[in-house]
């Protein structure tokens, strides 16, 4: 092996740095808020320098945007699918299924997204995603037109979002059944039948 080639990093060894930045930013946000985690304290948690962090973001809302973008596509997506269902009990299980398996496979990023007051700032900034956010609401809150429909389809997107634990001991499956049971119980939902 040459010289050069031992000097030069193996990409697939360590993570990129920009996912490093954005798994550090989510740990940080999950323990103190966007709004109570600064630049410098990503950095110092990584050991680097501001400027590396500025390499990759100007600002904490760029890197806030870099967090939620996936996310976001991917409930947007599943808002999509479940509009498409005919009937309001048909598009709630849609809808709720989609969610918690969302939760399931991103608990710390739906949680940043469900549960800090600071991000839910950032997202209203953002009007596409406030429109995606109204519809996937009312895709729950519909089941019960009216103050308590809302009520519910809040109780049951914070619930999920707050109870897909990653430190859990429990399978993924086993978990998103356990979530999507609890949304049908608080929104008042009927199992679907199963067709054999």
């Amino acid at each position: 092996m040459s010289a050069v080639a031992a000097a030069t990093p193996d990409s697939t060894a360590a993570p990129d740095t920009r996912q490093r930045l954005i798994d550090a930013a989510i740990a940080l946000f999950i323990r103190h808020s966007f709004a109570g985690t600064s630049l410098q304290m990503i950095a110092d948690e990584l050991g680097f320098t501001k400027a590396a962090i500025y390499h990759h973001f100007r600002t904490r809302e760029q890197l806030l945007t870099a967090i939620l973008e996936p996310i976001i596509d991917k409930l947007s997506a599943v808002v999509d699918d479940a509009e498409k269902q005919r009937g309001v009990q048909a598009r709630a299980e849609r809808m709720l299924n989609g969610y918690a398996r969302l939760a399931v496979q991103n608990p710390m990023l739906v949680s940043v997204l469900a549960s800090d007051p600071s991000v839910h700032t950032v997202l209203k900034a953002n009007r596409d995603w406030t429109q995606m956010i109204s519809r996937q609401m009312a895709l729950l809150a519909d089941v019960h037109p009216g103050p308590g429909g809302y009520l519910r389809a809040q109780f049951v997107f914070a619930g999920i979002a707050g109870s897909a634990d990653p430190k859990r001991a429990a399978d993924d499956e086993w978990l998103h059944a356990q979530l999507v049971d609890a949304g049908r119980r608080a929104l008042g939902l009927r199992a679907p039948r199963r067709t054999s």
